[in-house]
């Protein structure tokens, strides 16, 4: 069963994992979205409680994949924390977990709308957008067509029915000219794929989905979803 899918975006080789990363094979960057570390506590600022666990699971996580590719470079591609205050308040032993992957390798983080100031006390560097490999890389896509365009924000999902049972599921998707990232986060939500947010991003005809599940990627073509 296929843990990965290779693609091209813009006539750029890339794999999706069914982790929710995406890597360059031939530049050797690793690709993740909207990280939201963080997000309990900042929740917990605003009187709402939820499980403290969040962070620590996306780190174990993140780790697991840049044990797995070897990255020379990393791009988190916004929402890295779930808001402006979150890198300040990070504790500790999450700053040494971060610190650590980051050892060795380049790191960019792309500005979100969640945390639009650059993450306090972690290396990289922090920009609006990133343009490489034919590629540009950024937080929320842009309307309209825009060829090589990778983005995160809108935590795509899919919906599929078969045999009278649906499944959603969170996916890249990607019609060979844009692709859109899962979010990695944890405790992240997801947005599918006809909702009106994601109308003119993709050429319907060529759109496909690939979901994640458990240890293998589901790859569908848009056509063939059921409404």
């Amino acid at each position: 069963m296929p843990t990965v899918a290779e693609i091209e975006v813009n006539g750029t080789a890339a794999i999706c994992d069914c982790a929710g990363v995406l890597l360059l094979p031939d530049s050797r960057i690793l690709v993740v979205s909207d990280l939201h570390l963080e997000k309990g506590a900042a929740f917990a600022r605003r009187g709402m409680m939820l499980p403290p666990y969040d962070t620590a699971a996306t780190l174990a996580r993140l780790s697991q994949m840049v044990g797995r590719y070897d990255p020379r470079m990393v791009i988190s591609l916004g929402d890295s924390f779930h808001d402006r205050a979150g890198s300040q308040f990070l504790p500790d032993d999450y700053r040494a977990s971060l610190k650590a992957l980051q050892r060795g390798r380049e790191w960019t983080w792309i500005e979100g709308n969640h945390d639009p100031v650059r993450p306090a006390g972690l290396e990289g560097d922090w920009v609006r957008e990133l343009h490489l490999e034919g590629l540009v890389f950024r937080h929320e896509p842009r309307k309209g067509e825009f060829a090589g365009e990778v983005a995160g924000h809108l935590h795509p999902a899919a919906r599929v029915v078969r045999r009278g049972k649906a499944v959603k599921r969170a996916c890249f998707a990607s019609d060979g000219k844009r692709l859109l990232m899962p979010a990695f986060g944890s405790t992240t939500g997801g947005l599918e794929l006809r909702h009106p947010a994601m109308r003119g991003l993709f050429d319907q005809g060529a759109l496909v989905a690939h979901l994640l599940g458990r240890e293998r990627l589901y790859s569908v073509a848009f056509r063939r979803m059921n409404g």
